[in-house]
This record gives C-alpha cells, sequence and structure tokens, in this order.
C-alpha cells in the first residue's frame, strides 16, 4: 500500500469581519486532517499585513496546526521586517515563507525598498539572523515571470536555499512533466531540500486561466475541453475539479512526491474531498 501523503493547506488573510469567520470555519475543516502547517499570504505592497498577523496568531494560539506567515520585501525595510519577524519568534511561531513579493496595485515592476531587503534571498538570510525560523521559499517549475532564463530561475532558487531555505514550495501548475523537469533541474543544480508542489483545485475555470495568464502557469487544453460548459453547473464543476486535482496527485506519488500543499482560495469542502480520496482523514473519519 502506497504511504499516504502529507498535506499543507494555504489561506488569504480576510478584508472583513463576516470573511474573517467564514475562513475560520474552513480552518476549523481542516484542521483534523492534520495538515504540517497552515500558511497565511501577505498581500502586494504589505497591505494585508495587520491582518496576516492577526490570523497567524489566531492560528497558533487556537489550533494544534503550526502557521507558517508569508512574509514579504515589498514596500517595507529591513527594520520593519525584523521587527516583526522577531515578534513572532518571541511568540511562539516558528514557520515563514520567504518572498521577494509582488509590485503594489498600479505598479509593473518590482524595485526594491531602499532600505530594505533586495529580495527573497537576502530575506532568507537577514531572518536566519534573526533566530531559527523553518523557512520555505518560492520556487516556479514553469520559470518565474520576471526570470531571464530558466537557469537564471534556477541559480536564484539555489540562492535562497543556499541561505538557509529549509524547503522549496512551488507555484501551480496543471502539467505534472513541467514538475519533474523542473525536479530533475533542481537536483542537478545541488538543491537537496524537499520541493513540494502547489496544487490548486479550479473553483472558477475562467479566473484561472485569467491569473494563470499572469502568472505564467499553463492550462492545457485538455483541461479546458473538461470545464468548458460548465461555469454555471457548480455541481458538476466540482466533480471535475476534486477528479482532476486527485488524478494530479495520483501521478506525482507514482512519482515519488509525498507533500502536496493546497492553494485553497479559503474554501475547504473542494481541498478536503480531493484530501479524502488520497486516504487523507481525520482520527474520526478514519475510524468511522
Amino acid at each position: 500500500m502506497a504511504q499516504l501523503p502529507t498535506v499543507s493547506f494555504e489561506f488569504f488573510p480576510p478584508h472583513d469581519v463576516a470573511s474573517e469567520s467564514r475562513l475560520w470555519k474552513v480552518i476549523e475543516t481542516l484542521t483534523p486532517l492534520r495538515p504540517d502547517f497552515f500558511s497565511v499570504t501577505y498581500g502586494a505592497g504589505g497591505t494585508t499585513q495587520e491582518r496576516t498577523d492577526r490570523i497567524v496568531r489566531r492560528i497558533h494560539a487556537e489550533t494544534s496546526v503550526s502557521p507558517a506567515a508569508h512574509l514579504t520585501c515589498v514596500g517595507a525595510t529591513k527594520g520593519e521586517i525584523d521587527r516583526l519577524a522577531t515578534s513572532w519568534w518571541a511568540d511562539g511561531i516558528r514557520q515563514i515563507v520567504a518572498l521577494r513579493g509582488d509590485p503594489p496595485k498600479g505598479e509593473s515592476q518590482y524595485v526594491p525598498h531602499p532600505d530594505g531587503y533586495e529580495n527573497a534571498a537576502a530575506l532568507v538570510e537577514g531572518l536566519r539572523k534573526i533566530a531559527d525560523f523553518d523557512i520555505s521559499v518560492a520556487a516556479y517549475p514553469e520559470c518565474h515571470p520576471d526570470s531571464i532564463s530558466v537557469n537564471a530561475d534556477i541559480d536564484n532558487l539555489k540562492r535562497k536555499v543556499d541561505n538557509g531555505g529549509n524547503r522549496a514550495i512551488t507555484q501551480y501548475f496543471f502539467d505534472n512533466d513541467d514538475f519533474l523537469r523542473f525536479r530533475d533541474r533542481v537536483a542537478a543544480a545541488g538543491i537537496r531540500v524537499p520541493l513540494i508542489p502547489g496544487i490548486l483545485p479550479v473553483t472558477n475555470f475562467s479566473r484561472v486561466v485569467e491569473f494563470s495568464a499572469r502568472c505564467g502557469a499553463k492550462v492545457p487544453s485538455q483541461m479546458a475541453d473538461m470545464f468548458d460548459g460548465i461555469d454555471t453547473d457548480p455541481e458538476t464543476r466540482k466533480l471535475i475539479a476534486a477528479t482532476v486535482a486527485v488524478e494530479q496527485c495520483e501521478g506525482l506519488q507514482r512519482e515519488g512526491v509525498g507533500h502536496f500543499h493546497f492553494y485553497t482560495l479559503n474554501r475547504a469542502e473542494l481541498t478536503k474531498a480531493i484530501c479524502w480520496r488520497l486516504g487523507v482523514r481525520s482520527v474520526a473519519e478514519e475510524a468511522a
């Protein structure tokens, strides 16, 4: 029997009280699956810093799951970033997802803060000087949109890992061959940390197509065919989405992948169904 995978889940900070209440129900639903961690994103330009901080601290205080707080270089000085990281460590928060970050809304290019960290590699190096954090960094199977080449992208990942990154979590992808080729390149570059594939269950196909065009992830034509004509049929769409994600995960398992990071979009139902099919269940569900 194949070993059950481990999982982790990503959330974005809610914008209002009602959304935060809904997110907490999602967290309560997914906590019994015993994920390795919950990551909480950080808006462009640090726009959600206060909300990210609040959710991270609440997860730490009220659940049994370790929160992994996203932290970016955008719009903040080294001192501001260091103070926030120091406060997390002091309060028992040990995991950080260290990122360069996207440009603030209305800006097309990333520009480092004059008194800030230049990029994610520098941020990881700075965090290592503060405390012995468990640091995740980002990886891009289809190359980061800002990279001049695949080799430059791999070199950047290696700098992040050499500076202290413990694992790399990938941008979502839909073609497993892209991940497997990337994994081979990562290994050839001497990068030895775990490479965790990011999985995006499709809740709205047209939005996925739009977002993928911006972040450099391709959407296979056969996947477009599967979702064609069901935008107004949510029940069928959920079944197709679950099938697509489960097949993707099972294919990766056959290639030796043992951990999946799910981009939940702050929804529990589809992610939980996928985990159930992969055998990841709560203690109570296993006993039933």
